[in-house]
């Protein structure tokens, strides 16, 4: 009792048969008396207690359910309802080893336990019972969960990953007769071309998916880090292109075409109302550098909300006429000036305009959309050594994706003769980067096309390739060469040649339409454009088209086969005039003329067959 006294505790046999007969009948009860030399009143409630021989350690790491001597009366365990798991003995570990102590009585080793009652027991078995249910029940829904984003995860791709023959079967059969369009037929309209496979994966990437609206580094949207790296890149390509200094000049590559670019221009140095002056449109100027038509309709945007007023080529050589320009330019005094176009076929002057535009105090701005990419290559005059702003699209010559480009001038203005050269604000420096940039976003557009301006980034690289330079070369090679051999069938250029990519040939000595000649070709596979000339009075006819080289030779043609394209163009020009003889011009009686016409069919087998034979850059067929 030596050890009983020091710990405050007494031991004494159990006489409580309630007790008694839970135990085994080879264990001996003892009650423990809690209140034993203590001070309190009130006594505790005795604790039953099962003392047994001492356990070993392999007792306690071995455990057998069916020892009824040490777990009969431990737990009340159904032993046939549990299953022998290594957690649930290691838990039962726990709990005798709470409920109970080693220690020695007359030396004899003993081993004290706590004693639970039926109740206590029921419990605990219900408490194992429910633990291994929670168990069950989380595994389970662990499962059921797992098989819900598993069918989630099948359901996002069963719409997301499908390819376009799958999900769309009537727009991927209509996909790929334009490509046998293309492949089969002669492109010849000056505006048009064909990207690299490069170029077409990125305008059908991932970068569609985000909204980047702003400018790098201040955009509207979070997770734009990407995006910026994109375009940052996209912008020191494109001045690297045309060997700008980012010092002098800055670029924006957001626009959608280049008739965006040009009102953003427009938006951002002009107010509405604010003077403009470019290229009659019949001349060979775009309409988005102003146009009326001859009953005084407004039909360009830049006409309905600023003033356009417009400047023409001499009616006999098709040049533009810098005498009368001038005349107008210094009654009219228009803010910005414009040179450039979309179908003329010679060198741009830009020191006369330079000169001109200085006299009336204008901001000179050069479209180069038809030439940009002839200018990147050196191989035509450059504009960026006399005006303030360039434009251009990005998908004719350039050869990359759809789009527009805006470079602006930046940095202190040149000074000359003690004058300030473009006036504008009456500052020193030019301020067109922060209102032309605000133009673009917000003010006209949205968020920018990230699929494209990454594109955009790829053909730009290419442009510093000797490859490109050697491409823009066999472009203008191929231009005069369809051009000589136009004229030695005694047909008629305007200006009488070419000094770029394209050429306009004035039907009107055959007798043709524009319209007409245009509408046997497309039935023979051929694709050239309609153009308004002016004859030798300075009278508008529709009575020519325009013709370009860049896209054919992007699928190597050489001079030797732009002459046998201009035997598929005459040709075509004769089955136009017999047909308008036998039918006449209006368009529903010639149309049926051309139903069924064998010499059409002859034509288009020709065409179709010399197609072919040339390789269809990013497209496999």
């Amino acid at each position: 009792m030596s050890r009983a006294s020091r710990s405050n505790v007494s031991l004494g046999f159990s006489s409580h048969s309630s007790h008694h007969s839970q135990l085994s009948h080879d264990s001996i009860s003892f009650q423990l008396d809690s209140s034993f030399r203590s001070s309190s009143r009130h006594l505790l409630s005795a604790i039953p207690l099962q003392l047994m021989e001492e356990q070993t350690t392999t007792q306690s790491n071995t455990v057998d359910f069916n020892d009824q001597h040490h777990y009969s009366n431990a737990g009340s365990v159904n032993l046939n309802e549990n299953r022998k798991i290594r957690c649930e003995v290691e838990e039962e570990e726990e709990k005798q080893e709470r409920d109970g102590e080693n220690f020695r009585i007359l030396g004899h080793p003993m081993y004290l336990k706590r004693l639970r009652d039926k109740n206590s027991c029921t419990d605990s078995s219900s408490s194992s019972s429910s633990t291994s249910s929670k168990r069950c029940r989380i595994d389970h829904n662990g499962q059921e969960q797992e098989k819900s984003l598993e069918s989630r995860r099948q359901a996002v791709r069963a719409w997301g990953n499908q390819s376009l023959q799958s999900a769309d079967p009537d727009i991927f059969n209509i996909l790929e007769k334009e490509k046998q369009r293309q492949y089969k037929g002669i492109e010849l309209i000056a505006s048009e071309n064909f990207v690299c496979k490069a170029v077409m994966e990125a305008l059908g990437s991932h970068l569609t998916n985000k909204y980047s609206e702003g400018m790098p580094g201040a955009r509207y949207y979070t997770g734009n880090q990407y995006i910026d790296e994109i375009e940052i890149l996209c912008c020191q390509r494109a001045l690297a292109a045309f060997g700008l200094n980012s010092d002098n000049w800055g670029v924006n590559v957001q626009p959608y075409s280049c008739t965006s670019a040009n009102f953003a221009v427009y938006t951002g140095l002009l107010s509405p109302g604010d003077r403009i002056m470019g290229l009659d449109t019949p001349s060979g100027g775009h309409i988005s550098h102003g146009y009326y038509t001859p009953n005084g309709r407004k039909v360009s945007g830049a006409s309905i909300f600023f003033e356009s007023l417009s400047y023409k080529v001499n009616p006999k050589t098709g040049i533009v006429d810098f005498e009368k320009l001038e005349e107008k330019a210094l009654d009219f005094r228009p803010k910005i000036l414009i040179c450039g176009g979309s179908s003329y076929p010679r060198d741009w002057e830009y020191a006369k305009f330079r000169q001109i535009a200085d006299k009336c105090g204008a901001v000179l701005m050069c479209d180069m959309a038809q030439i940009s990419g002839l200018i990147a290559a050196k191989e035509c005059a450059n504009p960026f050594e006399f005006c303030d702003i360039v434009t251009s699209t990005t998908h004719k010559s350039l050869r990359g994706p759809r789009g527009g480009i805006i470079f602006y001038r930046k940095g202190p203005k040149p000074r000359k003769r003690g004058m300030l050269l473009n006036q504008g604000d009456g500052s020193d420096n030019y301020d067109f980067e922060e209102k032309i940039n605000f133009a673009v976003c917000p003010a006209l557009q949205g968020g920018p096309h990230n699929n494209h301006i990454a594109a955009l980034a790829i053909a730009l690289k290419q442009l510093a390739t000797p490859d490109y330079k050697a491409y823009m070369q066999q472009v203008k090679k191929n231009a005069k060469a369809l051009a000589s051999a136009l004229l030695k069938r005694n047909c008629r250029l305007v200006t009488g040649g070419t000094d770029n990519h394209l050429l306009l040939w004035d039907l009107r000595n055959l007798g043709l339409t524009g319209k007409n000649f245009e509408k046997v070709c497309e039935m023979c596979h051929i694709t050239v454009n309609k153009i308004a000339i002016f004859d030798d009075n300075g009278t508008l006819i529709a009575g020519g088209v325009r013709i370009g080289t860049p896209a054919m030779t992007s699928r190597g043609c050489l001079e030797s086969d732009f002459e046998t394209m201009a035997d598929f163009l005459f040709r075509a020009a004769q089955i136009t005039s017999s047909t308008q003889r036998e039918h006449g011009k209006m368009a529903k009686a010639f149309m049926k003329g051309l139903e069924n016409n064998k010499e059409i069919l002859d034509l288009r087998t020709q065409v179709e067959n010399f197609a072919t034979q040339f390789a269809m850059p990013g497209q496999d067929v």
